[in-house]
This record gives structure tokens, sequence and C-alpha cells, in this order.
């Protein structure tokens, strides 16, 4: 069956969000089945994150060499023989050792995807907001359909579901189109993209205004907790900002191509910096919805500006600046301001939402650079 390339993104983009949705909230659970102790938990975890900080350069200058297609699938079936693993094995150091493998894996998964779908829509041009936006839904569905299988035969059917979606992420991985002329022939090294001046100004947008919204994941069901928010209302308000980023996916394409990479990279640092005032200042249901809803444009409109941006580079530079601006623009970012964000909110409690709202404000300068 002939399959058009959006709708083999769109599948592609499914399925790995999945496994993301599916293994995300349970990963902690299995480890601590498998006998880590906290301490243990939380070395494992951060060893894993610093693997794919590390890996993912690495991996990039593979997919230059060797083509997107091969260290895609490479990778996500690596990822999905691992995780089975996670949930079977016992024990601080064999739990480490898969993790780290695991985390090799996986690293390239995400940012190659979206680099091949630069790369696709350079020759055939497509609305990548809305082939994105399923996963986005994928990510809701399997998250609620792993939290159904975990109540009934514990974490570690979560892991199964994970695995058999990165199974399929290789799969349909396996048949992305080749882009059509002759691969372009990478030029430079590892830091090749740094040369250019729209990448170096993308980097510190991204680390600002998504870097901010660290805090968010660190800490806000624990804010809203202690405002006495219930389970139920706080997983609206996690779901409902995530209904908004579906939204902007699906139906933004007029408002992306009109403010193209520094617009929608300034709209996402206003937008951060109001939603972070609001969400320090009350736990009020109508004003939080309301903050909510920013998710749509202070996390959705800065991944579409990036985007946009990423695909202005030249095309040889694709998996480098793709898993660069991952890895440096968006991880390295977002694992600091979350170390940070632990003293902050011991300190400040929900006030500490504001330093991410200066973080944003500060976005908007960059934001505003990018239009050099």
């Amino acid at each position: 069956m002939r399959i058009s390339p959006p709708t083999r993104f769109a599948l592609l983009f499914a399925v790995q969000f999945a496994s993301l949705g599916a293994a995300m909230p349970f990963i902690p659970a299995v480890l601590s089945a498998g006998g880590l102790s906290a301490t243990q938990l939380s070395i494992v975890l951060a060893l894993g994150s610093v693997t794919r900080l590390l890996t993912s350069p690495a991996s990039a200058r593979l997919a230059d060499g060797w083509g997107l297609r091969a260290v895609l699938v490479s990778g996500a079936a690596l990822a999905a023989l691992t995780l089975p693993a996670m949930a079977l094995l016992q024990g601080f150091a064999m739990l480490l050792l898969v993790q780290l493998v695991h985390s090799v894996g996986v690293a390239p998964v995400v940012p190659l995807s979206d680099a091949a779908a630069i790369a696709e829509m350079r020759a055939r041009p497509f609305d990548y907001g809305r082939v994105r936006a399923w996963g986005s839904i994928a990510f809701i569905v399997s998250a609620v359909t792993a939290g159904q299988l975990v109540s009934l035969t514990g974490p570690a059917a979560a892991l199964w579901l994970a695995a058999c979606c990165l199974g399929a992420t290789a799969l349909v991985a396996a048949g992305l189109p080749q882009p059509p002329g002759p691969r372009p022939r990478p030029t430079g090294g590892m830091w090749e993209p740094l040369r250019h001046p729209g990448f170096r100004r993308l980097l510190p947008a991204s680390a600002l205004i998504q870097g901010s919204h660290a805090m968010y994941y660190g800490f806000a069901t624990l804010h809203w907790q202690a405002a006495g928010l219930s389970a139920g209302m706080i997983g609206l308000l996690w779901a409902w900002g995530v209904v908004m980023e579906v939204a902007l996916f699906l139906w933004g394409r007029r408002l992306v191509d009109r403010l193209g990479a520094p617009g929608l990279a300034t709209l996402a640092a206003l937008a951060g910096v109001l939603r972070w005032v609001v969400t320090g200042a009350t736990s009020e249901l109508v004003p939080l919805f309301l903050a909510q809803t920013l998710h749509a444009l202070s996390f959705g409109a800065m991944h579409l500006g990036a985007i946009r941006a990423l695909a202005a580079l030249p095309s040889g530079l694709g998996a480098r600046a793709q898993t660069l601006h991952s890895s440096l623009g968006v991880g390295l970012a977002s694992g600091a301001v979350m170390l940070a964000s632990g003293p902050l909110y011991a300190a400040f409690g929900g006030h500490a939402f504001w330093a991410m709202a200066g973080l944003c404000a500060l976005g908007v300068v960059a934001g505003l650079r990018l239009r050099g």
C-alpha cells in the first residue's frame, strides 16, 4: 500500500510519542520495583539524561554519513529491545547498564525524525504542524492507556507498551522516503551549524523559552496539590495544555506562515511571561486554565519557530543542526533550569514561577534577534 510522505511522518510521530507517553510516567516505578533506592533511582535517571545529551551529536554525525533513516531505525530498534530488559532485571548495576544502552538508542529518535521531516519538506512541502499534532494526540492516548494497564497488571506493562511503540517506530522509519537527488555531502565537523548566525541566534531563544518549562514539568503538580487541587483537576490542567498545543499544530498554519521563526519565537516568549506570572500568582481554576491555554504558544509556537529556523539552514547540516538544537538549545538548558528549580521552589513556593517569567522576558530579546 502506497502511503504519502505526510501520512508516514504522522505515523512516525504518533508511534514515537506514544512510546514516550507510556514510558515517561512509569519508568521510576519500574526502577523502584527493581530494587533501587531513591538515591539510586535519581542516579540512573540523571545518567540516562546525560547519556542522551552526549550521544545525540554523535548520532547526528553518523546520520550525515550513513543516512537519517539507517540511524533512526537502528536507534529505535535498540531502544525497543532494552525497555523490556528494564522491566525484567533487578539491581542497581544491571538497571543502570540497561538505562545507559537504552538512552544511546532513544537519543536520536525525536531529533532525527524532525530532521527527516525537514529534509522531506524541502523537496515536497507539507504542513509540519498538522503532521506533528498526531504525536501530541498519541502521547495523550498512550499515557491514558498505559495508566489503565498499570492499574491492572503493574508498572512493567507500561514499558512493554512503550517497547511495542518503539518497535513500530523502527518499522515506520524504515519506510520513510529518501529525498530526491544525491544526498548532500556533510561539510565541516560536528559543530559546523554554529558557524551560521541563524543557528547561533536560535539556541538562546530555545534555551530561554523552552527551558522555562522545566519548573512546570517538575513542580506544577506539587504546587497545585499543595494548593488543594484534586488529582483529577490537576490531570485536566495538564491535558488542557496539550489539547491547546494540538489545536495550534492542526490549525495554526496561517499564523506560522505570517509570523515566521522570529515572530513565533517572540510570541512564545511573551506568552511565557504571561503564563508563568499567572501560574505563580494564583491557584484559582479559571486563571489557571487560561494560563494553560498559553501552552500552545509558549511551547508550541517556539517549537514551530525552531523548525522554521532549522529548515532555513543548508540541507547538509540537517541532522547535526537538529540534534545540537535538541541537546544544547533544549535538553541542556532544561536540565540546568530543572536543577535550579528545586531550590527556587523550596525557597519561594509557587512564586518561583516568576523566575521562569524572567527567562521568557529575556527570550523576547532573543526572539527579536532572530530577525537578524
